[in-house]
């Protein structure tokens, strides 16, 4: 039995000796570290003073004090010019709503349109033309269409239809031609009638056709292709008409 218990106790008491052994070096390690941070704090202090001590602070002239005044008016001219631009704008002041008129009554707005409709009428400007002598003979209108696309020969065909005629024979006769160009004697015609009337105050209705006549004008020439690589030419005719009106008899 004591041999069973110093064979219990031999671990205990080996455990107590390194519990023992590694309590005094835990401490002599936090010693250390603690003396090693003081060092160091210490070096630090030293350092710092021994490099004040050599650099050594010089005292400012009276010259560098007053061009940090002037600096400093600077900074704050800028600082309160961005602080005026940063400032939202005044508000404008808004504009008084313009008061509605009151609506007028139904009578005094017709009595107000009632003279304006009672003022007469100016009439139209008139041209003022020389009247003519009875004694001379009669006038003669006259009007041209140039370049016509048309040729003279067929022009001719039509014209040859109302020479001699009057106005309204004339109009009936271009309207029932089945021919291309007796349109365009047509607008001539009416052109014709237009200056009788404007320029010469004359009655449309008692004119009648004294000259007509179609005149060549000139040719356009173009080419088209033919066969083997040739060419031939194409001619464009043109033609101007005159229509000539007098009044009757």
């Amino acid at each position: 039995m004591a041999e069973d218990e110093t064979q219990e106790e031999k671990p205990k008491r080996r455990r107590r000796r390194k519990a023992a052994e590694d309590a005094p070096t835990s401490e002599a390690q936090r010693a250390s570290v603690a003396d090693d941070e003081a060092a160091a704090s210490d070096a630090s202090a030293s350092d710092a003073s021994s490099t004040s001590a050599a650099t050594g602070e010089v005292e400012p002239s009276p010259a560098d004090e007053a061009a940090e005044d002037v600096a400093a008016d600077v900074v704050l001219e800028a600082e309160a010019e961005v602080d005026e631009d940063s400032e939202p704008e005044a508000e404008k002041p808004k504009r008084a709503p313009r008061r509605r008129r009151a609506a007028k009554p139904k009578a005094e707005e017709e009595a107000e349109e009632e003279p304006e409709a009672q003022k007469p009428a100016r009439p139209a400007p008139t041209r003022r033309r020389v009247k003519r002598d009875p004694s001379l003979p009669p006038p003669e209108v006259r009007a041209h269409a140039k370049y016509v696309r048309s040729s003279a020969r067929k022009a001719r065909l039509v014209c040859d239809h109302i020479r001699g005629k009057s106005v309204e024979d004339a109009r009936a006769i271009l309207a029932l031609t089945p021919r291309a160009v007796a349109r365009d004697w047509s607008k001539l015609l009416e052109s014709a009638i237009a200056n009788a009337e404007n320029n010469h105050e004359l009655v449309g209705e008692d004119l009648y056709v004294k000259v007509v006549h179609a005149d060549e004008g000139p040719t356009l020439k173009r080419f088209r292709p033919r066969a083997m690589g040739r060419a031939t030419q194409i001619r464009k005719r043109t033609s101007h008409l005159t229509i000539l009106l007098t009044p009757k008899d």
